[in-house]
């Protein structure tokens, strides 16, 4: 039975309470702290790498939004009044106290180490995998991941590997699955092949060639769109590797089904043939596996990677999202200009 003392609501947690407390000033707090620390609006826009008009409108508006007067100005640079001075020391504290969180969290970082086996298909491997390995390297440098393709793209068991990126999801105890986004494939072809077959409509595909894939040839559902269009042309050749498949396309060697990604390569085309195949993507996990830090963290930035988050896989197709850093991958694949620092990330 709670007694007065116990009831729930008299031992919450203030992360329970859903409020912020503070005002949107965080960023001007550490502004005057370096004022007050620096002693002049100059020393401190050279600190803060920002100007020093941008420092003073800065702690001009934490005054404002405070109703106090924090620092007075003088030929010698700016003194702190009574309750800028205590502001000023509180911030110190804080100062330091973030800065020895933040160095033990670093630490306990560094430590992260182990080998982490990952299947996933070549083609989201490349364009997906490799940007989030390069950022795992400088956070976690210790952590490995072995990244081998699928021996079967919906049985984690089967592979042998901590996860997987699967096309199914997977219901059992001992397999943590985690739906991700939807993988939008279409019909893309190379202006190469344009200049020197035409531009494949609804009406000419008898005249065009075509690149298939045994996996687009199974009898499901899913690829019924993609084979009628392919029977009423000429299939030029055959490929199960998804990398090699995508350059036989980009070679002009014929349409091809592809990820709306390929779409930032220069030389593809989308091409509107009633085409469109929207296939889910799952995450899964050894679930004892997660039990690993290291293990953990990299199943987490999987999901983030190849999440909704991502505009390329999103619920609705798009073929000219805006720029994003999830868009590294394939610029580096074909060598395209990075993304513009300022644009929106992945989440944004």
């Amino acid at each position: 039975m709670n007694t007065p003392f116990t009831q729930p609501f008299l031992n919450r947690s203030p992360l329970e309470d859903g409020r912020l407390l503070s005002g949107d000033y965080w960023d001007e707090l550490r502004v005057f702290l370096a004022v007050a620390k620096a002693g002049s609006y100059s020393r401190a826009s050279e600190f803060l790498s920002i100007s020093q008009p941008t420092v003073s409108r800065r702690v001009k508006r934490l005054q404002d939004v405070m109703h106090a007067q924090l620092v007075v100005s003088s030929p010698s640079g700016v003194r702190l009044t009574p309750k800028g001075a205590l502001l000023a020391e509180r911030l110190a504290t804080l100062d330091q106290t973030l800065f020895s969180l933040s160095s033990d969290l670093s630490s306990e970082a560094r430590k992260l180490q182990g080998l982490v086996r990952v299947s996933i298909t070549e083609g989201l491997g490349i364009f997906f995998l490799v940007p989030l390995l390069r950022q795992l390297l400088a956070e976690h440098p210790l952590i490995q991941v072995d990244v081998q393709s699928p021996l079967n793209v919906n049985d984690l068991r089967q592979n042998q590997t901590d996860m997987m990126v699967s096309f199914a999801p997977v219901f059992t105890e001992e397999v943590t699955c985690r739906e991700l986004g939807v993988l939008h494939l279409l019909p893309v072809v190379s202006r190469d092949y344009v200049a020197r077959m035409g531009l494949p409509t609804r009406k000419n595909l008898a005249e065009h060639l075509f690149i298939q894939s045994r996996l687009y040839q199974a009898d499901a559902p899913t690829w019924k769109e993609w084979n009628a269009v392919v029977a009423r042309g000429r299939i030029a050749h055959l490929c199960d590797n998804s990398f090699m498949y995508g350059m036989m396309v980009k070679a002009g060697l014929g349409i091809g089904l592809l990820g709306n990604y390929t779409m930032l390569e220069p030389t593809a085309l989308p091409l509107d043939l009633g085409v469109h195949v929207p296939i889910r993507t799952y995450a899964c996990a050894m679930t004892e596996r997660l039990e690993s830090k290291p293990a953990r963290l990299v199943f987490e930035r999987v999901c983030e990677a190849l999440g909704k988050s991502n505009p390329w896989f999103t619920e609705e197709m798009s073929v000219t999202p805006l720029p994003s850093i999830a868009d590294d991958g394939v610029r580096i694949m074909f060598n395209l200009p990075a993304v513009a620092a300022g644009l929106p990330d992945a989440g944004g």
